[in-house]
């Protein structure tokens, strides 16, 4: 990949920071996810808790086990852990369980869908629960390894071992959409404007296709594995880790990033980690192996720097609804609130 030019973003100039205007929480654990609820931020633990850092923080137990999966719509988190439970918090803190897996399997995919729907998988086999309390399950051939919604209709991706399938689990009778590339597909995501769907792979690269005609986008150039995804705003890019520069593939056009080059952005020493769009504004926050928290504006590269690398890897990042905070969350249990 040809690297785009770095002005603000050499790593030897100096970038505004707003890392003293940053609230620490120490949530003493494994971050694996940030949420909001409202304007309240919470922090899903890797270990039994979700830690809910308003006014006052609170720890509200969840499972008997590790956290693997969580998911927000602003009302609610959903989460799924290895003591195969599926489990739901409101923003009160209470919670209730959606689902057990009869098999005892880990719960270690969630999304979450239009009118309420909750879907989740266990082991080679994905579910959907409607709001009104209907359950539909589907057979993989091998281990579901990512789930998202599309954005239109009721259709849930899934990846697995050698594709993706696209199930319409109202669609009693009807055969899934089956998209095939050879590998280890371990995570999904479709473009807001569903056109497009894209996979993570075991290798260093995503896999693509326009779902129009199952026509192939191979995606390469990452110096690790890409573990996170995040659509702009407006659809327009697809921000991903896995790379020393913040990658964003184009999406403007019919063909997508099909014959194009992607933009990369804010060349560092360190490895991008972790992702999140702003939901309104062509801004990326993006989170470093070395611990480096940045705002990266995408129409000239600017940064704003959130917190300074200590070492501790970031492993979450999330956006109020608004657009008006963001929270991070590190491997060692550091976390960060920033109001903007």
């Amino acid at each position: 990949m040809k690297a785009a030019s770095l002005n603000v973003s050499d790593t030897q100039a100096p970038i505004p920071s707003l890392a003293d205007r940053v609230r620490a929480v120490n949530v003493d654990a494994t971050v694996v996810g940030v949420h909001f609820l409202g304007a309240t931020p919470v922090f899903v633990l890797g270990e039994e808790s979700l830690l809910f850092a308003g006014e006052t923080e609170r720890r509200i137990g969840a499972h008997a086990g590790a956290i693997l999966a969580s998911v927000s719509d602003g009302t609610r988190i959903v989460t799924g852990g290895d003591d195969s439970k599926l489990i739901e918090i409101d923003a009160d803190g209470k919670h209730r369980e959606l689902a057990s897996d009869d098999k005892k399997r880990w719960i270690d995919q969630v999304a979450l869908g239009p009118d309420g729907a909750v879907a989740w998988s266990a082991g080679k086999t994905a579910h959907v629960l409607t709001r009104k309390g209907d359950e539909r399950r589907f057979d993989l051939p091998s281990t579901a390894a990512g789930l998202c919604f599309a954005p239109k209709g009721f259709r849930l991706a899934i990846a697995h071992y050698n594709g993706a399938t696209l199930w319409f689990p109202n669609a009693t009778g009807a055969q899934p959409e089956r998209l095939e590339w050879k590998g280890s597909h371990l995570g999904v995501t479709i473009s807001p404007d569903g056109k497009f769907l894209v996979t993570c792979m075991q290798e260093p690269m995503l896999h693509g296709w326009r779902l129009a005609d199952s026509k192939h986008m191979r995606m390469s150039g990452y110096s690790a594995r890409v573990r996170s995804l995040s659509w702009t705003a407006d659809g327009e890019f697809l921000a991903t880790s896995g790379s020393e520069q913040l990658i964003l593939w184009p999406f403007d056009g019919k063909d997508g990033p099909m014959g194009r080059q992607p933009k990369t952005l804010t060349r560092a020493e360190s490895r991008v980690m972790v992702v999140n769009c702003h939901p309104r504004h062509p801004v990326v926050a993006v989170g470093y192996a070395d611990g480096a928290v940045k705002l990266v504006r995408i129409d000239d590269d600017a940064l704003i720097l959130v917190r300074q690398g200590n070492g501790q890897p970031v492993s979450a990042l999330g956006w109020d609804n608004a657009g008006q905070m963001l929270s991070y969350g590190t491997e060692s249990g550091e976390a960060g609130i920033l109001a903007l």
